[in-house]
């Protein structure tokens, strides 16, 4: 098969250059990275492919046929070679003599690694049967929200055979059945019983292609998912189909605005049994969804494809909120809506659990639907709650897919039922037929789903918390910033001086990933622009949990006089912006609900008289009062706790060269005009030290350790308390 100009919609992004250069292994990869590229094709983690391939056995060195396909977990975009499984491809078929029955399946997995090929480490999927029974060379399963709506829809079976017809197809129906080896087999006996078959519809899942050689797979693989999309399109362009029943609200011209409001509210809601990192869309998609007719009752049926509802969970949470009334009903209405959600969730449980079925878990739904504004979805990481409303977009483009091919027609057909499931057991609505809620638990609550979960690295510390680090462009407030991605936050760093800000929070990538970190510019003295941050990050994470603050000045002048506007600008920027800072974070950390932590950075300064540096003296005093009075304010929910290190000379910016030179000065201590600043920092912060008990300089890690201390869930029982970060500074004792 060629192009020949037939794709409408898709790209043929195959390079022979590229191609010819490849080893069959690598033109795997190749081909599965193609067909992972594009978000039309298949969704992130979703389908399979594979190769049937002539390896040299290391024990025998004849020559054999080895079984690539992709491994458990794994992602057809991002794949490497390594990512792969390999299987001896005839005793992989061989194992047909041990299987008992379906009822007795998932016990084939574990004999997979019993037909491993060469001591591959690389887990066999569940779909290795379903590659294994095939009998061709290269091999695509795959999600395309197309096909996804052909195999979901009440006449789908009846829709495909017109396809074939149109576009000169043999594509198979087969009726919904679990991944696994049952379905392998089921698999090579409709293609055994369909004369030049060239594909199978799987019932309620997704669509299997392939090719005598990697080129030819690809191109029918993209060949079949634009021409389902042509024959989609072609039926919702007719007069008589109305997506979604037509639009019941119009979209809120606020949303954006709303929806930042919302979030901590709801990810608070969401997050009482374990917290969950937030993100929104009002993507086009979306909104047009959420804004029809049919969007509650499409809604509550919940997904088809088995790789969408694992992570957008059974089905979303839908908020029968009108955009035409007050958004200050929307809290309560979260509350109420989520008992219910929640009550649903453990009747579902309840009525499809097994005595060896895992525990129920969270029973908070991953994905909050809002008419007029938008969708909310959740994760253990940002990437996690982006992904997820990703899944529930392609569900939402099945469910529109399905409706087109309706054409307003009801068909009462289920063609999805067979040996797993029978018609009753499916529900369905506007030709979209959802996944019985039997099999979707048999699949949410797999057994090997449960292990594959417990083989995810355990979570660091932070995980699922979000830092706002203000201060975070240099010195203490840049430590705090790289301990808390290393600690897995999510971060964001906001500074007055923004490019500063930004560099700090690419140092934060590298360690928690692109998307766990962000950044902001704040003027702490502005409460506009402490809001503007605060919604920035609410934006980018769905909360606070963590609000730490480093930013300060120390007034100096040439002649060592304090002006009057020093004195002011000194307590405006060290006292009082703190409590503007903290007095507009509580109101998002009261609308969560959950525990969360500030720290405050004061000074040995604050306990410490001496002449010259006043202003900063008193300011500091002022800040650890103030740490003890918020901590009273904020309680129980909120700690708040500050730390009192001694002088910073290190990466500070409130120790210019001038200010540095300045104290060398006035402690006789000599240096060169031509030193460096650095060599300028070390000799005073030497000078501190030798004042201290450990005579060792105070580094900005030091006390960002301490801050982190603080944060943390290690003093979940500390609050209203100062740590001194001093090495021992005697004259900083209480008295």
């Amino acid at each position: 098969m060629a192009a020949d100009g037939r794709l409408k919609f898709l790209e043929d992004k195959w390079d022979e250059a590229v191609a010819a250069k490849l080893d069959a292994p690598e033109l795997l990869r190749y081909r599965s990275n193609l067909l992972g590229s594009d978000l039309r094709i298949t969704n992130f983690g979703g389908g399979n492919t594979s190769s049937k391939l002539d390896e040299m056995d290391p024990v025998t060195g004849e020559t054999v046929k080895v079984l690539w396909v992709k491994g458990s977990g794994g992602d057809l975009g991002s794949i490497k070679r390594a990512g792969f499984a390999t299987l001896y491809l005839d005793r992989l078929l061989a194992l047909e003599k041990q299987y008992k029955g379906v009822a007795e399946e998932d016990a084939m997995v574990a004999l997979y690694p019993l037909v491993t090929f060469n001591n591959n480490p690389t887990a066999a999927s569940i779909d290795t049967p379903l590659h294994g029974f095939l009998p061709f060379a290269h091999v695509d399963h795959l999600h395309p929200d197309w096909g996804i709506a052909l195999a979901a829809s009440a006449n789908g079976k009846q829709k495909m055979e017109e396809f074939n017809k149109e576009f000169g197809h043999k594509l198979a129906w087969l009726p919904w059945q679990r991944p696994g080896f049952e379905l392998g087999m089921m698999l090579r006996k409709i293609v055994q019983e369909t004369p030049g078959c060239d594909g199978v519809v799987l019932g309620g899942h997704g669509l299997f292609t392939w090719g005598d050689t990697q080129r030819e797979a690809y191109l029918n693989t993209i060949t079949i998912i634009d021409q389902l999309g042509q024959f989609i399109e072609r039926h919702a362009s007719q007069p008589n189909y109305i997506r979604f029943g037509g639009s019941k609200v119009k979209s809120h011209a606020e949303r954006v605005k709303i929806a930042a409001e919302v979030m901590p509210s709801l990810r608070g809601a969401v997050s009482r049994r374990q917290r969950w990192i937030g993100s929104f869309t009002d993507a086009d998609a979306v909104l047009g969804f959420v804004n029809s007719r049919n969007a509650e009752q499409l809604a509550h049926l919940g997904t088809s494809c088995p790789d969408h509802f694992i992570r957008t969970k059974i089905r979303p949470m839908f908020l029968k909120w009108d955009p035409a009334t007050d958004p200050k009903e929307i809290p309560a209405l979260i509350e109420s809506s989520l008992e219910t959600y929640r009550a649903e969730y453990a009747d579902y449980y309840k009525k499809h659990a097994l005595a060896d079925s895992p525990k129920q878990r969270d029973a908070s739904p991953t994905v909050v639907l809002l008419p007029g504004v938008g969708m909310f979805t959740f994760g253990k990481s940002k990437t996690e709650a982006r992904l997820t409303g990703e899944f529930y977009i392609n569900a939402i483009g099945v469910m529109q897919g399905a409706g087109a091919l309706g054409g307003g027609v009801e068909c009462k057909d289920i063609p999805q039922a067979g040996p797993a499931a029978s018609a009753d057991q499916f529900t369905m609505y506007d030709n979209y037929v959802a996944l019985p809620p039997s099999e979707a638990f048999r699949i949410e609550y797999w057994a090997l789903e449960e292990a594959k979960i417990r083989r995810q690295p355990p979570e660091k510390q932070l995980s699922r918390q979000v830092a706002l680090i203000v201060g975070g462009g240099s010195g203490i407030g840049h430590q705090v910033a790289l301990i808390a991605a290393e600690r897995g936050a999510h971060v964001v760093v906001a500074d007055r001086d923004a490019a500063a800000a930004e560099r700090v929070a690419e140092e934060c990538k590298a360690i928690a990933g692109k998307e766990a970190v962000g950044f902001t510019a704040i003027d702490i003295r502005d409460r506009k622009a402490i809001q503007s941050a605060l919604e920035a990050t609410i934006k980018l994470f769905g909360g606070i949990d963590i609000l730490v603050n480093t930013a300060a000045m120390f007034p100096s002048s040439p002649d060592g006089i304090i002006t009057d506007a020093q004195w002011g600008l000194t307590l405006e920027i060290n006292v009082t912006a703190n409590y503007l800072l903290v007095d507009e974070a509580q109101k998002i950390l009261k609308a969560q609900g959950l525990d969360s932590s500030v720290v405050l950075t004061s000074s040995a300064n604050a306990v410490v008289a001496k002449r010259g540096s006043e202003a900063y003296d008193v300011s500091k005093a002022a800040l650890s009062h103030l740490v003890r009075e918020l901590a009273v304010t904020l309680a129980p929910k909120v700690r708040v706790n500050g730390i009192s290190p001694a002088t910073v000379v290190k990466g500070s910016t409130m120790f210019p060269r001038d200010r540095v030179k300045a104290s060398l000065t006035k402690y006789k201590i000599p240096f060169s005009e031509s030193s460096t600043d650095d060599e300028l920092r070390n000799a005073l912060a030497q000078f501190y030290a030798e004042r201290t008990l450990t005579h060792t300089p105070i580094d900005p890690r030091d006390c960002a350790e301490a801050i982190m201390f603080l944060a943390g869930p290690l003093t979940r029982c500390t609050t209203g308390h100062i740590i001194p970060v001093d090495g021992g500074l005697v004259e900083a004792y209480l008295r």
